[in-house]
């Protein structure tokens, strides 16, 4: 089983709030959140408004704490073993919820750090910057495509998240003229994202000094079960400082940590959090197996009685 945890744009108002209202267990999740951040970011949570929550800085502890909160309902009052899971992997901010599910990081330190995280890749790149969602191309020929340009401007592979779906990332202007081209030479679709900078490329570079400094006031422990790297799209159980630093500005290896988990033996990828992105990107990736989310009371209802 892989246990997935997902990533910025699956946030939504409202998230977690049913959740909230009916185990004791989550709403102390919220709790400790709101007080390691300093702020009722659970009110953002269950109220907005929106572009309150969107905020990269509110994002990645807001839905890192509704990954932790389903995540802690399913072990304490469902009875859920994470020895049943072979690996576990998180997308970009997701990663941290995999290592807090994990027992790498605290519940605290994971939302200090999330916060600080989030903070640190806004103001990276006060230039400015955009990201690209390119559907229907597969990973070569986007990165062929980037190879080659020789425009004005830098533009990356930001993630590879399944088959035939690409994110690019750098300076507007790179974005947008690769954006063209992959549409020209038979990408379904180039969709510009609303992201507060061009996140997984060099250009966050300014972002991993603040990130580090944060990493010197906070302990790494074992894993539990491993953890799929974003950077390396295999198994890791150690060194995840230095893991996560790279995470800042090189690829999520999103489609190839799927194929990872499937071809060690994963055959139930199951997305933990608000959302259910994670689970159709896997649908669209990896096939024999069964996908599901666990995002409502009634999701974790469903998953406790197959599994547990």
């Amino acid at each position: 089983m892989l246990l997935m945890f997902p990533g910025q744009g699956s946030q939504k108002v409202g998230m977690g709030k049913e959740l909230f209202d009916n185990f004791r267990t989550a709403q102390d999740v919220f709790n400790e959140v709101d007080d390691a951040v300093n702020m009722h970011l659970s009110q953002m949570i269950f109220e907005g408004p929106d572009d309150m929550l969107n905020l990269t800085k509110n994002t990645q502890p807001a839905i890192m704490s509704v990954s932790m909160a389903f995540w802690r309902v399913l072990i304490k009052d469902f009875g859920f073993s994470p020895e049943k899971a072979s690996f576990f992997a998180g997308h970009s901010l997701g990663e941290y919820s995999a290592l807090c599910a994990a027992e790498v990081l605290s519940l605290k330190d994971t939302a200090q750090l999330l916060a600080i995280r989030g903070e640190a890749m806004m103001q990276a790149c006060p230039s400015g910057g955009g990201m690209a969602a390119i559907i229907g191309m597969d990973t070569i020929a986007i990165a062929d495509m980037i190879a080659s340009y020789q425009g004005e401007g830098i533009v990356q592979l930001a993630n590879d998240n399944a088959n035939g779906q690409v994110v690019i990332s750098g300076h507007l202007c790179a974005v947008q003229t690769i954006s063209q081209q992959a549409k020209e030479n038979g990408a379904k679709m180039a969709v510009p994202l609303t992201v507060s900078g061009p996140f997984h490329s060099c250009l966050m570079e300014p972002a991993v000094q603040a990130v580090q400094t944060a990493f010197d006031n906070v302990q790494f422990h074992k894993p539990i079960r491993p953890i799929i790297s974003n950077v390396t799209a295999v198994s890791e159980q150690g060194d995840f400082p230095t893991l996560l630093l790279k995470q800042i500005t090189q690829p999520v290896r999103w489609r190839e940590s799927l194929l990872f988990a499937q071809a060690n033996g994963a055959t139930h990828f199951v997305e933990i959090g608000a959302g259910n992105v994670l689970a159709g990107l896997a649908k669209r990736t990896v096939s024999g197996v069964t996908i599901s989310s666990v995002n409502s009371v009634s999701a974790l209802e469903e998953f406790a009685k197959q599994i547990i």
